[in-house]
């Protein structure tokens, strides 16, 4: 099955079960990656993040349902996965800026949300280098932090992460560690399906852990590596066209495993990077 029909089948389990509770890993497995790569996935195709999406989705059904006049705010609140009336009224106001009691009296603009359908568009203007690698385990010496399930609010942890590691002294102790390949700084993010998330700033290292440092080991894997250059914001937009240009039509899809970033200059304004995302081949359709 293509790549982004997998997709269209995790948005409609998604819609099936907008309704109670929604296990967003359920979803991954429909897409046939990690719940950490399908959120990825879904941001950078969809522009707006699940969990995001997830919500708009429910307020457009809620909205729906207190037109009807018919059930109470806190029944329609525990339909949509809502425990308490004030945090379904915090995420009503969010999408449509007003109270679910002025909606349900009627005469009130409101908004809705269809759902997405992901579909492959000729994009390509700019060419794309990349190369395939196979690596052996990778060990890493650094340090750590938990990464939220929703990885959307992560994007305060890891700057926090970085900022602290650049002030600290860790990121020149870490460099003194750095003998074995991938030579660069390492941002790590730890999270397949079967392990607590964490996000890692590391080297690749043979030496013994020192005090204060923690050791990981990257498994074995087959590597999509694209190399960059310029600023942290520049790294994002590699990464989106990697999901949206390259991934679908590489014959490649997403393995369950580390996504990692190996800063060789770690100049902020103007950074060289190789961002490296763990692959397996697709299978070949039956015919």
């Amino acid at each position: 099955m293509e790549w982004i029909e997998q997709l269209n089948l995790a948005v409609r389990y998604i819609e099936e079960h907008l309704v109670g509770e929604l296990d967003l890993d359920e979803a991954a497995k429909v897409a046939c990656c990690s719940s950490y790569h399908f959120q990825r996935m879904f941001s950078y195709l969809a522009g707006v993040p699940l969990s995001e999406y997830v919500r708009r989705r429910r307020m457009s059904l809620a909205a729906v349902d207190l037109c009807r006049g018919e059930e109470t705010v806190l029944d329609i609140a525990l339909r949509y996965g809502y425990a308490s009336p004030t945090a379904f009224n915090r995420a009503f106001q969010g999408v449509h800026g007003i109270a679910p009691s002025l909606a349900k009296k009627g005469g009130v603009p409101l908004k809705s949300y269809p759902p997405v359908s992901f579909k492959i568009t000729v994009k390509g203007v700019e060419e794309m280098n990349y190369r395939i690698e196979e690596r052996g385990p990778i060990r890493i010496l650094g340090i750590s932090a938990p990464l939220h399930r929703e990885i959307q609010q992560n994007f305060t942890v890891v700057p926090q992460m970085w900022e602290r590691a650049a002030t600290d002294g860790t990121i020149p102790r870490l460099a003194a560690l750095m003998d074995t390949p991938p030579m660069g700084l390492l941002g790590v993010s730890a999270c397949g399906d079967e392990e607590e998330w964490r996000y890692f700033i590391a080297v690749s290292s043979s030496q013994p852990a020192p005090e204060g440092l923690e050791e990981y080991t990257i498994p074995a894997f087959t590597w999509a590596v694209f190399p960059g250059g310029g600023t942290g914001r520049s790294i994002q937009e590699l990464e989106q066209r990697i999901v949206t240009e390259w991934l679908p039509t590489s014959g490649y899809e997403y393995a369950d495993g580390p996504d990692v970033e190996v800063y060789l200059d770690p100049d902020p304004q103007n950074t060289q990077y190789e961002v490296w995302i763990p692959v397996i081949k697709k299978e070949s359709p039956r015919g």
